[in-house]
């Protein structure tokens, strides 16, 4: 028998060495051209179970790039490679699509007035204790025996997801999985994707135009705008620490004081003038009942109380020059119009964009 050569003992090791440094998910330099936008060197890579939520507003190109990765829509630049081996195209794949990935669209359809477990038993590639586990996990076992018409719209939106599922994927695509559904069903929705992740193994990555819904959820955020990422982090540097007052405004309420209007605020300890303008959250400011004149805060008098369910927005007309109206973040509801009031804002809460 030929002993192999070195040559051969090389390629072994590193394809040995390829296969355990590989990345889970590698976007190189995406490009696409489409009638609205044009996706534009998109790159990154991606760990086994990390969780990526992509925000942008409508049009941004995240549902563009989601087909993308998952082989259902053809780049015009670059390539991307799922578990070390490059995702094709439908121009090059009779059937589009990754075995491996499952893409589910936010305008997903049931057939009319089936059993859903025949629907559901008729495409399942798993054992029925797998099976079982899955229907556990998003929460459908009660549906088992209605048909497909008789499910309200977040009821649907699991029975899509549960499809999607069914056919056992490495990697989960989610567009827009949250349109349309009341808060009850988003909080289950939520969770039933971290259950995705922790039991089935299953790595997500999720687009929505309301990022609000992804916060709590991803380990990072991806923020598009006219078909690039203009900014990626954990959600709470991405929120706090926007590059753009895009970024910020996409990601929730905010104050943005321009340095014209900004010398009451240069007057307290640690905010320094450079130019740009100061960006406060909201519950970066902490609220008192009185003047506090004398004690480094700002004054000013309450012009509107907003109710927002677990906590109140309050609009404070800031004194001083400029006439500022903050937001300012509140657990509580004891505050009425005309209320005069002082406002702690540390340094470390304010951003400069």
């Amino acid at each position: 028998m030929t002993r192999p050569g070195p040559g051969f003992v090389i390629n072994w090791f590193l394809a040995i060495f390829s296969a355990l440094n590989m990345d889970f998910l590698r976007v190189n330099a995406i490009g696409k051209k489409e009638r609205d936008f044009e996706l534009q060197d998109i790159s990154w890579t991606q760990d086994k179970l990390w969780r990526v939520a992509i925000a942008g507003e409508t049009g941004s190109g995240k549902s563009t790039l989601l087909k993308i990765i998952g082989g259902l829509v053809q780049p015009d630049a670059g390539e991307v490679y799922f578990e070390g081996e490059r995702v094709k195209g439908p121009h090059e794949r009779l059937i589009p699509g990754h075995r491996g990935i499952a893409y589910l669209s936010q305008h997903f359809e049931l057939p009319n007035n089936y059993w859903l477990r025949d629907v559901l038993n008729y495409e399942s590639k798993l054992s029925g204790k797998d099976t079982d586990t899955l229907y556990e996990i998003v929460r459908i076992q009660h549906l088992l025996s209605r048909r497909t018409n008789q499910l309200s719209g977040g009821e649907k939106q699991r029975i899509a997801l549960t499809r999607a599922l069914i056919s056992a994927p490495r990697l989960l695509l989610l567009d827009e999985p949250f349109s349309n559904m009341d808060m009850i069903h988003k909080t289950v929705l939520k969770s039933i994707l971290t259950d995705i992740g922790e039991r089935l193994q299953t790595s997500c990555i999720l687009a929505s135009h309301d990022p609000q819904d992804s916060l709590s959820w991803a380990d990072e955020i991806f923020v598009m705008k006219e078909g690039r990422i203009i900014q990626r982090g954990k959600p709470g540097e991405v929120y706090f620490r926007p590059l753009s007052e895009y970024v910020g405004g996409l990601l929730g309420a905010y104050n943005l004081i321009e340095p014209a209007r900004a010398d009451p605020f240069y007057a307290l300890a640690g905010i320094e003038r450079n130019g740009k303008c100061l960006f406060i959250r909201p519950e970066k400011i902490s609220i008192l009942r009185g003047s506090r004149e004398l004690t480094g805060m700002l004054d000013g008098i309450v012009s509107k109380v907003n109710f927002l369910g677990s906590a109140y927005d309050v609009e404070v007309q800031v004194w001083g020059p400029g006439a500022n109206t903050l937001i300012v973040r509140s657990g509580s509801g004891d505050w009425a119009v005309g209320d005069v009031v002082g406002l702690f804002l540390p340094p470390e809460g304010v951003w400069y964009v």
